[in-house]
């Protein structure tokens, strides 16, 4: 157990910090899914609406440090990608 004053607040903050940064991360991956489910039930309107939200949640999450920006980019493609192949088969 953390005895000095400034060790107890990183505690502090750190159990903060983390139970935000899990709250982004499961926004992300439930937009991520609504997207999945919309793509594979052939919904490419509703699949483009969601992507939109996609995009903003995970570039969100990004910018308040959750993810890298690297790691938001490839997944923005890669999202992309699936969406434009789904559209053009």
């Amino acid at each position: 157990m953390a005895h000095s004053v400034s060790a107890r607040k990183r505690i502090r903050q750190n159990i903060r910090h983390r139970s935000r940064n899990r709250w982004r991360l499961r926004a992300m991956r439930l937009a991520i899914r609504d997207f999945n489910e919309k793509l594979s039930a052939g919904n490419l309107d509703g699949a483009g609406e969601a992507f939109k939200t996609c995009q903003k949640v995970i570039d969100r999450t990004a910018q308040q440090g959750t993810i890298h920006k690297n790691h938001a980019a490839r997944r923005k493609s890669r999202l992309n990608a699936r969406l434009k192949a789904a559209r053009q088969g």
